[in-house]
């Protein structure tokens, strides 16, 4: 079995991505019908000049975990097959990897330009460890048309990054705009769209990163992420991990590849039931504005259903009560649950400026549009009716909160 090996059979190359999803990443393996589970750290050589081989093999997945494994590589070739990615590489977190992607392509004195619409670590990342290296960044908004190729300097821009549906106010990236950038390696956080709602390397992006603790493991059992990309990027990425050493574990990929067997008609009923909370969120006197891609009133609404199948699992809404309201909210949802993630069976509910964004400073959060009664709605599979009812009750009992 080589390391290289095309991640789908060929055979499956013309069908669907429903098909694709349940069909895929069986790696070292093509007769199980469950994902399989290597759980050895390490493999047994049979010559010293095999053990070179593989010790000097980008992608080796029978030489030591860190460098690879079969069930990390099953789903590694999962992802690319589904992004229409020629290789992938997944990392212990989705930090992980964009740290591995920072790290692993930037040195000191290059530069680099994101959106300030951006996961707050990410955005720590770039403005606190980032400089710490040598490396300079420079933010802008991301939806504002030309700002990133404008803000790109010839011969020192290293890396273009973007995150498109952005964390947590939903903003959408125009992809085709990020993909035209030529000279520095563009990146798209595509973690909120999942494979099955947008592919940023059809629009000419060179990586995507995921998240993939979220929607594409999509149970809250695996902590991991995953960067897929060209053969050349990906193996130039390996050979810094290596060193980097935040490899993903056999585990976390093994739950991570039967989630994504159910990732299509996961992201299709959350999709629906989110668009239905949306609209009824709309209707609410309390509720101040309603961000959601799939609604006309969204701001970059025609750009997400160009580039986007639906307009995703996440709502963001903002109480007219501010942090009162918002505290009052999470904590009175009964069937929705008060936890940081997104992307699993449960609905959750988030105050970003108390937990994924309070490290940043207000004028920060402010930037990012990030209010004191901002929420985020991670939609999960209940049935819509039974979340429609408990998010009133708990709006009602925000309102009455503040009104006290």
């Amino acid at each position: 079995m080589t390391d290289h090996q095309p991640p789908t059979p060929a055979a499956d190359r013309g069908l669907h991505p429903q098909p694709r999803a349940i069909r895929s990443g069986r790696r070292g393996d093509d007769r199980s019908l469950a994902p399989v589970l290597w759980a050895t750290s390490t493999f047994w050589s049979s010559s010293v000049d095999e053990a070179r081989k593989m010790a000097t093999m980008a992608g080796a997945d029978r030489f030591y975990s860190r460098y690879g494994n079969p069930t990390v590589g099953g789903f590694e070739d999962l992802v690319a097959d589904l992004e229409g990615a020629e290789a992938a590489r997944a990392y212990a977190s989705g930090m992980g990897a964009i740290t591995g992607i920072v790290l692993g392509l930037c040195s000191a004195g290059d530069h680099i330009v994101a959106q300030r619409q951006l996961y707050a670590a990410t955005q720590l990342l770039f403005q606190a460890a980032c400089p710490r290296f040598g490396i300079d960044v420079t933010f802008v908004d991301g939806t504002e048309p030309g700002a990133f190729a404008a803000a790109v300097r010839p011969g020192k821009t290293t890396l273009v990054f973007a995150e498109t549906p952005a964390n947590p106010k939903l903003d959408i990236i125009d992809l085709a705009e990020v993909g035209a950038i030529k000279g520095p390696v563009t990146v798209v956080d595509s973690t909120f769209a999942t494979p099955m709602l947008q592919q940023p390397l059809a629009h000419g992006v060179d990586l995507v990163v995921h998240s993939a603790t979220k929607g594409i493991a999509g149970h809250n059992d695996a902590t991991l992420g995953v960067v897929a990309g060209s053969r050349e990027l990906i193996d130039w990425l390996w050979g810094f991990a290596v060193l980097h050493g935040a490899s993903a574990s056999p585990y976390d990929a093994l739950n991570a590849t039967r989630g994504i067997r159910t990732l299509p008609v996961r992201m299709r009923q959350q999709c629906e039931s989110a668009l239905a909370l949306a609209a009824l969120l709309e209707g609410r006197d309390d509720v101040t504005e309603v961000r959601y891609p799939g609604l006309a009133t969204h701001p970059q609404h025609e750009l997400a259903m160009r580039q986007m199948s639906a307009g995703g699992s996440l709502v963001t809404f903002d109480l007219a009560g501010g942090l009162d309201a918002g505290r009052r909210f999470v904590e009175a949802v009964e069937v929705a649950r008060l936890a940081t993630s997104l992307g699993g069976p449960e609905t959750l509910v988030t105050h970003p400026a108390s937990t994924t964004h309070v490290n940043l400073l207000p004028d920060e959060l402010a930037a990012n549009g990030i209010g004191p009664g901002t929420i985020r709605l991670s939609v999960g599979l209940e049935h819509v009716d039974d979340l429609a009812v408990d998010l009133g009750r708990a709006l009602d009992a925000a309102a009455a909160t503040s009104a006290s």
